[in-house]
């Protein structure tokens, strides 16, 4: 087995007893301690209207890194292409590219957006939000995963979680984040449309529907790394396998179905001038401490953290392990977690790094995204370290 790069996905979570301030400069410290330990990348991911989680603009978050950090690549994990522009997304990065040249990663994740109403009678133009919802499930793909199952190497997919379950508690705060994030009357052209417009940004070779050539200063000729993000066999794996382009799969948010993802990603992989392979990376929650009793303590949070997500109020402050053993569990708040606490990766850095091979081999990752979040910084930090210190003593890095 060739080295399998590691990167960190920042969510630049905040912890509960933390301001805002803080928890951007400990984001800004993190890209440093990584790049110091030999992760490959750093990406930001992209929420919005949650009180926990501060990733609200990949781009900006970009910026603030990019300066701190001399070599370790930088980018999002992803864009969310519901309610942005692909000439707005080019310019962007375009931007950062003139500044840190060749260190940027542009990928690109499917989101809720407004979709166009039929013009016929009967359809869902006077439901936005069940329209959208509806057209953003289509596209997930995926087969039946209505039981936990084992890969060949043990690997563990679980029951997949019903998100039907999360739109009825949070259907109000869908809808507001559609009013704030686009514009009245925008809607979200085809994801295949938005990322063919990208690329020809990019590529300087954009034409618009009426045939007007148009070229994108700043972005045009940028030497910046596409990836496309995708949680199942739907159509994000399509488009990145179709398209030649770098695919990242989610473990940690979508356990279940990442094998689809991956599968599908190479059934429809056509080589291109970026790529005559299929390129994988693939995300998993982790969480390292110096034993496997040590990490269970800091990784104690992580559950009362994704309740909060799955109930539908946002990810909230993330918890002390005093606070979140003051939480009295129901049967049903751990069935709400179960996939995601289940395949959290959590042990002492021999223990994780078993976990990580085991992942990486039943997926045939090329690299592996690390995302961690415990309450304090430092033991983050730490996490990081040790994970890094065990992958490169097991000759992966």
């Amino acid at each position: 087995m060739s080295a399998t790069p590691l990167a960190v996905l920042d969510l630049i979570p905040r912890s509960s007893g933390v301001d805002n301030a803080t928890a951007v400069r400990n984001a800004i410290d993190l890209a440093r301690q990584a790049e110091r330990f030999g992760y490959q990348r750093y990406w930001f991911a992209e929420h919005h209207l949650n009180p926990g989680v501060l990733g609200a603009s990949p781009a900006v978050s970009i910026a603030l890194v990019a300066g701190a950090t001399s070599a370790i690549r930088i980018g999002s994990a992803g864009v969310q292409l519901g309610h942005r522009q692909p000439l707005a997304t080019v310019e962007e990065f375009g931007l950062l590219d003139a500044v840190y040249p060749g260190r940027l990663d542009l990928g690109l994740g499917r989101s809720i957006g407004r979709q166009k109403p039929a013009a016929t009678e009967g359809t869902d133009a006077g439901q936005p939000l069940v329209a959208a919802v509806s057209a953003y499930a289509a596209n997930r793909g995926g087969g039946d995963h209505a039981t936990e199952q084992r890969t060949g190497n043990g690997l563990l997919l679980p029951k997949q979680f019903d998100f039907s379950r999360l739109l009825a508690t949070s259907a109000t705060k869908v809808a507001t984040q559609l009013d704030l994030l686009q514009q009245p009357g925008a809607y979200t052209p085809s994801y295949d449309s938005q990322i063919s417009d990208i690329l020809a940004f990019l590529a300087g070779t954009y034409v618009s529907p009426n045939g007007v050539a148009v070229s994108a200063y700043p972005g045009e000729g940028a030497a910046i790394q596409v990836w496309i993000l995708g949680a199942s066999g739907g159509s994000s794996a399509t488009v990145a396998g179709e398209r030649g382009l770098r695919f990242a799969a989610s473990y940690h948010h979508s356990p279940s179905t990442v094998l689809d993802a991956v599968e599908a990603y190479r059934a429809a992989f056509r080589p291109s001038a970026e790529l005559d392979r299929p390129h994988v990376s693939v995300s998993a929650d982790v969480v390292v401490g110096e034993t496997d009793e040590h990490a269970a303590v800091l990784a104690s949070g992580y559950g009362l953290w994704v309740r909060s997500i799955r109930a539908g109020s946002g990810a909230i402050p993330f918890p002390t392990p005093e606070e979140a053993a003051r939480h009295e569990w129901t049967e049903e708040d751990r069935d709400l977690v179960r996939d995601r606490v289940e395949t959290q990766l959590v042990g002492s850095p021999q223990t994780v790094a078993d976990k990580l091979e085991q992942l990486r081999d039943a997926t045939g990752a090329d690299e592996l995204a690390v995302t961690t979040i415990t309450h304090d910084h430092a033991d983050r930090v730490r996490s990081y370290e040790l994970l890094a210190g065990e992958w490169a003593r097991r000759g992966n890095a």
